[in-house]
């Protein structure tokens, strides 16, 4: 496989980012790279406790009756699930692979504000250890769910401390969020290498932009939800409380007005990182790339202008706005699907561990988005409103499209971050017992909802039907528990004695592929020209040549825009 080797003239080094690798660097760092490993180490942590939350939830389902925990310690147990993977690993972990990965591609040295960069960081892990403390509390965690509808997270039906820890934890990861949101969208804006427009940057980075724009919007009224539910909470404050004024659905207003868009900020990261291991696994150039550009764009402008779609049932929204809202967006996404099998068609393609996660992706993606679109009609939505058909169509677009997007990503990315390959024995091992176990998992349970079982129960009778479907869900979420463990096998032993890797061990597309791999603490020593939305593929075959841009001003570009 062709490689390019970049020249590395011995170039000053910026003066805070001396290569040290020690515990006491990566809590001091600014490097973008390092805080992003942060992020990424953090919320995989997060996401294996939201996992074992996960089986206990699926072993007490496995049959009828209450075997290992009461009614209102299954409550806490499937809330606190959802907390941590939809707050605190899901929406966090791109962030992550966004501060590594959109300062390369852009051609930049750093992000625009580095101690920003780290200060948002350290808020999504100081709020991250609140939400998590509540598990100590007297009273334990909260019990609401992760969507926290008044009155069952009043003070009234939900006393202690657990609650109030939940929302001023996720207050504070949200004031990191935004904070990290602004850093992201300037760096994007400002701080591209010359020649690299905005129709030059790669599909991940302007999924990212996207994503940051979305949270910069969705965030600040999670934040007034919070703080509301709070002084309800404490100070006798009456937003929800219809006995004196208030409106429950007035929560399910502002709450979906982030929640819906927050779908979006979860999983654009992950169509970008699908949109940069296809073409490259593929042998071709992304198909549509301008037109997946603008598909990103109406994902994200139309997430706004469905979030009552998820309150059919309260009688209190236009049915047919938000109906028809809710089928238009499908029309964007649909788009995505279609240019990335184009992409693929009669290409030469490589089954990698990476491109076999990118095609689960696909598979499992296309069943959650197609039984969203019946969740679209309000007929439809009205008979299976709180089913376990819900929990399934929700767990295929939040959960499958995340870990299979996720997980291409990172067999991707991998050697560019450690300079060693992943085994590619142990990541197809991976890949297949998590695609069966997810499949096993979550399938049967939309057959659990069209038979009537309702969701957040923890027990149900043993004469309706459901004992079957219930077990095999249960055995398919230990199956995916267990897939992760070749994962992080994998990761521990290729950290320490994996097959090296050059610098683009994949002949990738983008511009992080023309630096070493793992990259400086500057990150280029010299970059090609960019002609194209291709400048790895190009300097390759000889359209750019490392000596297009010299000197200090190139390996450190400038943070205005040429």
């Amino acid at each position: 496989m062709a490689t390019t080797e970049l020249p590395s003239p011995a170039l000053p080094e910026a003066p805070h980012e001396a290569p040290r690798n020690g515990l006491i660097d990566y809590i001091t760092t600014v490097d973008h790279k390092k805080i992003g490993i942060l992020y990424i180490y953090t919320a995989f942590g997060i996401f294996l406790l939201g996992g074992i939350l996960a089986m206990l939830v699926r072993a007490e389902l496995a049959k009828p009756g209450l075997q290992y925990m009461s009614e209102n310690t299954y409550n806490q147990i499937f809330s606190m699930h959802g907390t941590l993977m939809i707050f605190l690993f899901a929406a966090q972990v791109s962030t992550g692979l966004a501060n590594y990965f959109v300062p390369l591609q852009i051609g930049a040295a750093d992000v625009a504000f580095p101690r920003l960069n780290a200060m948002s960081y350290w808020t999504y892990l100081f709020g991250s250890l609140i939400v998590i403390s509540s598990f100590f509390v007297a009273g334990g965690p909260a019990a609401a769910a992760w969507t926290a509808y008044p009155p069952l997270s009043d003070s009234r039906y939900l006393q202690g401390a657990g609650m109030d820890l939940w929302i001023i934890g996720l207050a504070v990861v949200g004031i990191g969020g935004i904070a990290g949101a602004i850093n992201l969208v300037t760096t994007i804006f400002t701080m591209r290498v010359p020649g690299m427009t905005m129709f030059r940057i790669p599909l991940f980075a302007w999924t990212v932009l996207v994503t940051q724009l979305l949270i910069m919007f969705a965030f600040p009224p999670l934040t007034v939800a919070l703080a509301t539910l709070f002084l309800e909470r404490n100070f006798g404050a009456a937003f929800y409380d219809p006995t004196v004024g208030g409106s429950p659905v007035l929560w399910q207003h502002v709450f979906w007005f982030f929640g819906h868009p927050e779908v979006y900020i979860v999983i654009l990261p992950g169509f970008g990182m699908i949109s940069e291991v296809i073409p490259v696994f593929s042998r071709k150039p992304l198909f549509g790339y301008r037109a997946l550009v603008f598909a990103t764009f109406g994902i994200g402008a139309l997430s706004f202008g469905v979030w009552a779609h998820h309150m059919f049932a309260t009688g209190q929204v236009n049915l047919p706005w938000f109906s028809i809202m809710s089928f238009l967006i499908a029309v964007p996404t649909g788009i995505k699907v279609f240019n990335w099998v184009a992409t693929m068609w009669r290409g030469s393609i490589t089954f990698t561990t990476s491109m076999l996660m990118a095609l689960g992706f696909l598979a499992v993606f296309l069943v959650g988005g197609i039984t969203g679109v019946f969740l679209a009609s309000p007929p439809i939505d009205f008979a299976v409103n709180d089913t376990y058909y819900v929990v399934a169509h929700f767990h295929y677009v939040m959960v499958g499209g995340l870990l299979f997007a996720l997980f291409a990503g990172i067999y991707f990315w991998f050697p560019k971050m450690s300079g060693r390959f992943l085994s590619e024995g142990w990541g197809k091992l991976h890949f297949w017992r998590l695609f069966v176990g997810f499949n096993l998992t979550f399938f049967p349970q939309f057959i659990l909802g069209l038979q009537g079982m309702p969701r957040r129960v923890a027990n149900y009778q043993g004469n309706l039907g459901w004992d079957g479907l219930n077990l095999t869900s249960s055995l398919g979420a230990f199956l995916t528990g267990i897939s992760t463990l070749p994962f992080l096998w994998n990761v521990f032993v290729s950290l320490r004695k994996g097959k090296p890797a050059p610098g683009d061990p994949w002949e990738g597309n983008s511009l992080e592929w023309t630096t070493s791999s793992p990259p400086p603490p500057h990150n280029f020593h010299e970059l090609p020209e960019i002609r194209s939305e291709r400048p790895a593929f190009d300097l390759r075959h000889g359209a750019g040549h490392p000596g297009g841009h010299t000197g200090p001003e190139t390996s450190y570009p400038s943070r205005g825009r040429r």
